[in-house]
């Protein structure tokens, strides 16, 4: 598993243990529990001439998912993972609805409004909501693994996919764009784009082969969207025929790939728009931040022999990569699940007001997020209870543990164990 955080009586990071030490620390009351998650022990005593270690903390930031990874430079081991996943698109989605119950409201004859132009101004370097939340949650978790570990240097995947190597491979300049590592841009590309499987036949975890959806022999281009994969059957089958005539029995999956060799990939996108804003913002904490391409991190990867994995590809962001140790490392599975809504009712289908939201947020101590302990000794539900709670006035709280929603446990028999802080954990 990996290490746990120390933090000395002074609140100063020193070097992550390992869990036997930190259990034998509470046993003995040389210690007590700070924070579960991530889980983080405090001594009962300062530590100013602690050797510590440098750690480097790296990203590899994605549209759904970022994979983080603590690594010891030095020894290469992996004390600390995690993967994060974003709530981006559920903003969007949620402001989509809000903006078509908006539209809705105001174009009924019901009242008549002025229209109104220009009169939001955007700041410059503004990000969409959905864009913005994916910095906010990377910039959380540096800031808190950074109170927790004593780390002297950030690396963050820059670009994942370097769209001029693709365009022009004869691009000169960077080492990392000569040799054995050119083909891994397009190829990665590729792969996310295309779902990782034939574009022909729909087959998956078999290696695959770059294709020419237009034949060079019949005049198409290198371009990446003249671009699929394919299995080697296919491959072979198709050999230079017009995709029109090799899927003349099959105009369905015919119109989707045409379809799709001209959409461009989403989540890239996503990625591509906030990764110079989340580069600045790592900049902001005064260390020293490595950049590195998605088809750096993949040769990392594959030269090493690791699966792919979001916390394994954070692992290798950068030339600083060393050859890694990670046997036992299990990720913290992070969702961020915002902070909840400020509405002052919830909406129907039609935008209309439907039923009332209680303004409080504390009961008896507690608030919807946090995550208890409840310990019934008598009644109907007598056991042990930990998960996530839901609060109601009554005082008769909802607990979703990991074998399912537990209903009516009295705050009496509960113990915070950790405050919500807007993110979900899982192992």
């Amino acid at each position: 598993m990996s290490k746990v955080f120390v933090i000395d009586q002074s609140f100063i990071p020193l070097d992550p243990i390992h869990s036997a030490q930190a259990r034998q620390l509470l046993r003995n009351k040389k210690a007590a529990v700070f924070r579960q998650f991530p889980f983080t022990i405090i001594l009962k005593e300062s530590r100013p001439d602690s050797p510590m270690s440098a750690l480097r903390l790296k990203i590899d930031p994605g549209a759904k998912y970022t994979g983080i990874a603590l690594v010891n430079d030095a020894t290469g081991e992996v004390v600390f993972a995690a993967e994060l996943k974003h709530r981006g698109f559920a903003i969007r989605d949620a402001l989509t609805s809000r903006r078509q119950l908006r539209r809705g409201r105001r174009a009924r004859k019901t009242r008549y409004r002025k229209p109104r132009f220009k009169n939001r101004p955007r700041p410059p370097g503004w990000l969409a909501p959905s864009l913005q939340s994916r910095i906010e949650n990377i910039k959380t978790w540096v800031d808190k693994l950074r109170r927790f570990a004593p780390i002297t240097a950030i690396s963050q995947e820059l670009v994942r996919f370097d769209m001029q190597l693709m365009r022009n491979p004869d691009i000169q300049g960077n080492e990392y764009q000569q040799g054995t590592l050119q083909g891994f841009e397009t190829r990665e590309y590729l792969l996310e784009k295309w779902n990782r499987e034939c574009a022909y036949c729909g087959i998956k975890d078999i290696p695959l082969q770059v294709e020419h959806i237009h034949a060079r022999a019949k005049g198409g281009s290198n371009s990446i969207t003249n671009l699929t994969l394919s299995c080697e059957k296919c491959n072979v089958k198709k050999g230079t025929k017009d995709i029109k005539d090799f899927l003349k029995k099959d105009p369905s999956r015919l119109e989707e790939i045409l379809k799709q060799a001209k959409r461009p990939l989403a989540d890239a996108a996503a990625v591509n728009t906030t990764r110079f804003a989340l580069l600045e913002a790592l900049k902001q904490t005064g260390l020293p931040v490595e950049t590195g391409s998605g088809g750096l991190t993949k040769f990392n990867r594959s030269q090493q022999m690791l699966e792919k994995t979001h916390w394994l590809d954070a692992a290798c962001v950068g030339k600083s990569t060393p050859v890694l140790l990670i046997k036992g490392v299990k990720p913290l599975l992070i969702t961020a699940n915002g902070h909840g809504s400020r509405q002052s009712c919830r909406t129907d289908k039609f935008g209309f007001p439907s039923r009332y939201v209680p303004r409080f947020k504390f009961v008896n101590g507690f608030q919807t997020g946090d995550i208890t302990k409840a310990i019934v000794t008598k009644g109907k539900k007598i056991g042990e209870y930990i998960g996530r709670v839901a609060v109601r006035t009554s005082g008769s709280f909802n607990i979703s543990t990991a074998s399912g929603l537990v209903q009516g446990i009295s705050h009496k028999y509960c113990k915070s164990i950790h405050k919500k802080d807007g993110y979900e954990y899982g192992k």
